[in-house]
């Protein structure tokens, strides 16, 4: 991410763009979703999974997948599973969802930055699914945690077996590096 020129996925950092169409984007660190109106410029900041941090008057946003059609990219369409998906199906469904999350401000998903300490789903007896998330951040005060947990939630409820999506933040036991991937390690120069 220090190369300002980094090529991110046919984007470069800090290239301005022009929304080509009004968009809903998650306001960060706030987690609030509001809409930036057609021919907004904004400056690319990363372009990770299946989201892009963008930068707009001073604020960074993150435009979620199924809007990139806003900043002239194709559309990633909303992930799903099919009505009749096992139990194994639809929790390798949220594990999934869960890896195209990441930090706006770090260019790696929150499970292999091992921000995710667990998932939990139940069944009601209605046939509802509810799915618990457990996490955590990399320190208690980062102001990220809105915006990630939303980002989770949204991606996670494309599934129509599940019906409600909670995320729990917590800082017992506390993130450290150690929890990262290998492969999280390699990408931030860890090694």
């Amino acid at each position: 991410m220090s190369n300002q020129n980094e090529n991110l996925g046919g984007l470069t950092r800090g290239q301005p763009l022009p929304l080509q169409r009004d968009v809903e984007v998650i306001s960060v660190p706030f987690g609030k979703t509001i809409t930036l109106p057609e021919d907004a410029e904004v400056s690319v900041m990363q372009a990770k999974g299946s989201s892009v941090s963008v930068i707009h008057e001073g604020r960074l946003y993150l435009v979620e997948g199924r809007n990139l059609d806003a900043l002239g990219l194709e559309a990633v369409p909303v992930q799903t599973l099919a009505e009749d998906a096992t139990e194994e199906e639809i929790e390798q469904f949220v594990w999934d969802q869960l890896r195209t999350c990441f930090d706006p401000e770090i260019p790696v998903n929150i499970v292999d930055l091992g921000l995710v300490y667990g998932c939990r789903i139940e069944r009601l007896i209605s046939g509802e699914r509810i799915v618990t998330i457990r996490m955590t951040l990399t320190a208690p005060g980062c102001g990220m945690g809105e915006v990630i947990a939303a980002d989770a939630r949204s991606k996670v409820l494309g599934a129509p077996q599940i019906s409600k999506v909670h995320t729990e933040i917590v800082f017992n036991p506390p993130w450290s590096r150690e929890m990262m991937s290998d492969e999280a390690k390699l990408e931030l120069g860890m090694f």
